[in-house]
C-alpha cells in the first residue's frame, strides 16, 4: 500500500461516546431507514483501487463489487478503526484500515482510481482541506463517490440547522454539522459534477436536520484548483 509520512496524530479525532452509539445506530438506519439500499447505490461499478474516508465501524465494506481490488479505509477514531477492522475481515474484498484524517491523507499521490465520502464531509474540521487532498490521491479523471447528508432546502428547518450547528448538534454527534452544501463544497474544491440526486432519510415518517442527503459521483479533473 502506497503510504507517506504524517505529522497528525493517529488518534486525532476522539468521540468515544458518539463512536458507540453510531456503531449501535448506523446498521438500524442501514435496515429500517434505506440507508443499505444507497450505500449499495453509490460503490456499485468501482473497480480498481479505492479509497475510503471516514470509514466508520466498515458498514460500506460489504457492498463494494468485486471488481475493487484494495480499499484503502481512512479512519481517525480508535473504537470506529477497531470496528472497521472486524468488517473488513468480512467483506468480499480486500480491506486496509489504516489511522488518519481526512486533511492529511498517509497516502501517496494519484494512487487511486476512485475516491468514497459517506456520511463524512458533515464532520471534518476542514471541508476544503480535505477535499483538496482527495484531489490529490487521485488519479486525473477518477470518481469521487459521494453519499452526504447537509442544508435543506425548506427556510424553516434551514434555519433550525444552523442553531444546531452553533450550539449541541456538533457537541452530541461527533463534530458533525448540518447545514453545509457539499455540492458547493466539491465544485469549489475543482471537482467536476457527474450527475446526482438528492434524497430523504428516511424517505417518509419523522424529519430530522440530518434527513437532507445527497447522492452523487464527481471527477478529478486533469488539473485540480490551486494546482
Amino acid at each position: 500500500m502506497p503510504l507517506r509520512r504524517s505529522r497528525t496524530p493517529h488518534d486525532a479525532v476522539h468521540h468515544p461516546v458518539f463512536a458507540r452509539f453510531f456503531a449501535r445506530l448506523g446498521p438500524l438506519l442501514d435496515a429500517r431507514a434505506g440507508v443499505g439500499a444507497y450505500r449499495e447505490e453509490l460503490l456499485a461499478g468501482l473497480s480498481g483501487r479505492v479509497i475510503e474516508i471516514g470509514a466508520g465501524p466498515g458498514l460500506n465494506f460489504s457492498h463494494y463489487p468485486g471488481t475493487v481490488s484494495e480499499v484503502v479505509a481512512i479512519e481517525p477514531d480508535r473504537h470506529m478503526r477497531r470496528l472497521a477492522v472486524e468488517a473488513a475481515v468480512r467483506s468480499g474484498v480486500p480491506v486496509d484500515v489504516v489511522p488518519g484524517v481526512a486533511e492529511a491523507l498517509p497516502v501517496k499521490s494519484e494512487a487511486f482510481d476512485a475516491a468514497v465520502v459517506c456520511v463524512v464531509l458533515c464532520s471534518v474540521r476542514d471541508v476544503r482541506r480535505a477535499l483538496a487532498e482527495l484531489g490529490r490521491v487521485l488519479r486525473p479523471g477518477a470518481e469521487l463517490r459521494f453519499f452526504e447528508h447537509g442544508r435543506a432546502e425548506g427556510p424553516v428547518l434551514a434555519m433550525a440547522q444552523r442553531a444546531l450547528d452553533r450550539t449541541v448538534w456538533p457537541l452530541l454527534f461527533g463534530g458533525c454539522h448540518t447545514a453545509r452544501d457539499p455540492l458547493a463544497a466539491l465544485r469549489e474544491a475543482g471537482f467536476e459534477p457527474a450527475g446526482h440526486r438528492r434524497v430523504r432519510v428516511p424517505a417518509r415518517g419523522l424529519v430530522t436536520p440530518a434527513s437532507t442527503c445527497v447522492l452523487g459521483v464527481a471527477r478529478r479533473p486533469a488539473v485540480m484548483s490551486g494546482e
